[in-house]
């Protein structure tokens, strides 16, 4: 569903801030392959494959929060941005919509990490079984 307007705990950015958290997924994707190629080519030992969760979980949070059209940072801080630029907040000032947001940035949270540890553990893994 496509909200124009701040809803609380639901959406909190509008066109130009799901594109840049878009923009921050492929980022992330880009160099989570990157880094796992260069791992693969040095035949580097299976706990360097955790360094993956950092970019992995970046990518995780960029498309997630592109997906839901919902920044878990703005949440945490209570702010929202509608506008034509990224950058230009506004502040959610009911005491109620900020916990919302709140709740909703910590599972974004939760998902992206939970993103970085499977990305970092099947890489560890894979490398594993092909030793």
């Amino acid at each position: 569903m496509e909200y124009s307007e701040y809803v609380p705990g639901v959406c909190n950015i509008g066109p130009a801030e799901i594109a840049l958290r878009r923009r921050t997924g492929w980022i992330g994707f880009v160099l989570t392959v990157f880094f796992w190629v260069v791992l693969t080519l040095l035949r580097a030992a299976p706990f360097w494959y955790s360094l993956l969760f950092i970019p992995s979980a970046i990518s995780g949070a960029g498309f997630i929060q592109a997906a839901t059209h919902f920044c878990a940072g703005f949440g945490m801080k209570g702010l929202f941005n509608f506008g034509p630029r990224a950058g230009m907040t506004d502040t959610a000032l009911q005491a109620e919509f900020r916990a919302q947001d709140r709740r909703k940035a910590m599972r974004i949270f939760g998902y992206s990490i939970l993103v970085g540890i499977v990305v970092a553990f099947a890489a560890g893994f894979l490398r594993q079984i092909s030793l």
